[in-house]
């Protein structure tokens, strides 16, 4: 693959402090676009876990990327607004969304409360009908683009024996996304932007080290570098008819495209 598959590019990746949103941002830049690190982690409010867009930014910087950091909550639309104007006023484009950012709620049905339940689907749910208002008019201005949505196997029926207690109102949250996903594809395709939904697979990050416990076995689990060529594929899908899919990462270049 050349260094420049997404030269040009402009790409806005959510929950880029950290984790996989981390390492999307930096596989993009490498790429030659330029990305545009949004998450609530900044390095005036950060987070408990470690990670803020600006250290993202200053590793894309270093690696000769073009990137820059917007503080970003997914659950309020003022700042979903604020991202999709400044990334206009910055670079007059939007090609690409990666919606990688999430309300990680972890509780069983017992112990969770309806205050639990609204913020995952404010964040996880709703934050994707209200980015995809404000990105879409700009990417049909232009001739199209990608949107792309995180998922995660745990959306499957079919896993959820194989998952610990508590995910229950996180796997909603993400069936939702991938029926989002689906639902909407057919919609934009005339228009250029193509709507697909990347299951990583078993990735450890900074929050799975910490629920899981670094004595885990980690057999079988990639790094955030693994979830890359999958995204990058995905982020070039633009006026192409690779719409409306459900893909893993781990498939890419085995069972798809």
């Amino acid at each position: 693959m050349s260094a420049q598959e997404l030269a040009g590019r402009v790409i806005i990746v959510t929950g880029a402090s950290r984790g996989i949103g981390k390492g999307l941002a930096i596989g993009y830049a490498d790429q030659g676009a330029t990305v545009v690190c949004a998450a609530r982690s900044t390095r005036d409010t950060p987070s408990a876990l470690p990670g803020t867009i600006d250290e993202t930014v200053a590793t894309i910087n270093a690696n000769g990327g073009r990137a820059i950091a917007m503080r970003c909550d997914i659950g309020r639309e003022a700042d979903m607004r604020a991202l999709v104007e400044r990334t206009i006023e910055e670079y007059g484009r939007i090609d690409s969304l990666m919606n990688n950012a999430m309300a990680p709620t972890r509780a069983s049905f017992e112990e969770s409360t309806v205050d639990m339940w609204d913020e995952s689907m404010r964040v996880n749910v709703r934050s994707l009908f209200v980015l995809t208002k404000l990105v879409e008019p700009h990417m049909t201005a232009q001739g199209g683009g990608s949107i792309v949505n995180m998922s995660s196997h745990g959306a499957d029926h079919a896993v959820t024996r194989f998952m610990p207690p508590g995910y229950i109102t996180y796997s909603v949250a993400k069936a939702a996304m991938e029926r989002f996903t689906t639902a909407l594809a057919p919609e934009l395709v005339d228009r250029g932007i193509t709507v697909n939904a990347l299951r990583p697979g078993a990735v450890k990050t900074e929050l799975t080290t910490i629920e899981y416990g670094k004595d885990h076995d980690w057999s079988g689990w990639t790094g955030p570098d693994a979830v890359v060529p999958a995204a990058n594929f995905l982020a070039r899908q633009i006026a192409t008819d690779f719409t409306g899919q459900i893909v893993d990462a781990p498939g890419f270049g085995v069972s798809w495209p």
